[in-house]
């Protein structure tokens, strides 16, 4: 365990909806789902479709014959990303410790930062969600408490809150542990919750009750982890440090049914494309490189393939993903969508050239993809297309 911090969770409200809201503001207070695609799923809902009674997950035809009034937009996923790298640039531009959870959230480390601002930390929190709602337009909710499963839990309760705080010391843990169901700990989810259950345990207070010798036996490391992270003891600081991701995967519907060769590849390839862009990010190389295609009626078919040396160059592993396609394609089969699969993911340092390798084929695949970024960095993404086939 490590010296006591202050640890704040900014959690983006309906982060999804709230990106087409910032697109568009004239959906401002409206109730508006995002959907997975033209034939999806609700993922993401606005407050007054929530009111409305527009459930999470529900089929799209089932929303729109129950909730005729509701607003469904197709989710536009390299837009979210763009949104979040805004979010991410304010926070980091606000503390020097930033970690980056997910898409829509990021644990931020407030400690010595109300010296900085000369704020105590609820209003610091207060300030840093106004920053980014002038800044980016994006509502978000921050949970401020002593480690990351309490800010967590914070950042929980502070949605329900109008100004979207909420702080967690040390005098209000105890009573927060009583208030808190198993299946709210961040970490627990439906197994766990049964196991601990069928135990006796209910609430975060019962669970912090328990010996780390008990917890130890039922979960493992984790729930020692877990019930000295709940009584305020940091177990996991804040770190910068972004590691590689173990895969990278890339897949999304098409538009409508097909069977069309063509459009499948040059569907496959912007996915290639996404996942290299990704992959160069982290400065790393993939070994693996794995093709899925799903049908119409869901079956999926997938293979991959072990490569001899590290790429991350898409005009390479374009070659070897096209031909597993072939391997997996039938022309009698309509399908849904494809989607392809980096793995054994590996720091670029660590490549070893083959005795045959040609030096300035690496070397001119180096530039081009430096060429590649740079472009887009510049222009946006997808403004190079590294030759899609293209439907007449």
């Amino acid at each position: 365990m490590v010296k006591q911090r202050v640890i704040a969770l900014v959690d983006c409200d309906s982060f999804f909806v709230s990106c087409e809201q910032k697109r568009d503001s004239s959906l401002k207070s409206k109730p508006v789902c995002v959907i997975s695609n033209k034939e999806g799923c609700v993922i993401s809902r606005s407050k007054e479709a929530k009111q409305m009674g527009i459930r999470m997950g529900e089929p799209l035809f089932m929303a729109k014959k129950e909730h005729p009034k509701g607003i469904y937009i197709v989710a536009d996923h390299e837009y979210y990303a763009y949104v979040s790298n805004l979010v991410m640039s304010v926070l980091k531009d606000f503390s020097p410790y930033v970690q980056i959870y997910s898409v829509d959230e990021a644990f931020v480390d407030f400690t010595g930062l109300k010296r900085l601002y000369k704020k105590n930390y609820y209003t610091l929190a207060l300030y840093l969600r106004q920053k980014i709602l002038d800044e980016v337009d994006i509502p978000v909710s921050i949970g401020v408490s002593s480690t990351k499963t309490l800010a967590k839990l914070a950042s929980d309760k502070a949605k329900h809150f109008k100004n979207g705080i909420y702080l967690i010391g040390q005098r209000k843990i105890i009573k927060e542990l009583k208030n808190t169901k198993i299946e709210e700990i961040w970490g627990i989810g439906r197994r766990l919750t049964v196991a601990l259950r069928r135990s006796g345990v209910l609430t975060a207070e019962e669970l912090v009750a328990k010996s780390d010798e008990w917890l130890d036996k039922l979960i493992g490391i984790h729930g020692i982890e877990m019930r000295h992270e709940l009584l305020g003891n940091m177990v996991s600081p804040v770190i910068n440090e972004e590691k590689p991701p173990k895969s990278i995967q890339n897949t999304r519907a098409f538009c409508l049914f097909t069977s069309d060769f063509n459009y499948i590849k040059n569907e496959l390839n912007k996915h290639i494309h996404t996942s290299c862009r990704k992959l160069r990010s982290y400065n790393t190389k993939c070994r693996q490189i794995g093709v899925m295609l799903r049908t119409k009626d869901f079956r999926v078919f997938y293979t991959k393939k072990e490569l001899l040396a590290p790429v991350d160059f898409e005009l390479e592993i374009s070659k070897i993903a096209m031909d597993l396609l072939e391997d997996i394609y039938d022309p009698t089969v309509l399908y849904r969508s494809t989607g392809v699969v980096l793995e054994r993911i590996g720091e670029e340092g660590i490549e070893q050239l083959s005795l045959y390798s040609d030096s300035q084929t690496i070397e001119k695949n180096k530039n081009l993809t430096n060429c590649f970024d740079k472009l887009e960095a510049k222009f946006g993404k997808n403004i190079v297309q590294t030759g899609f086939t293209r439907k007449k």
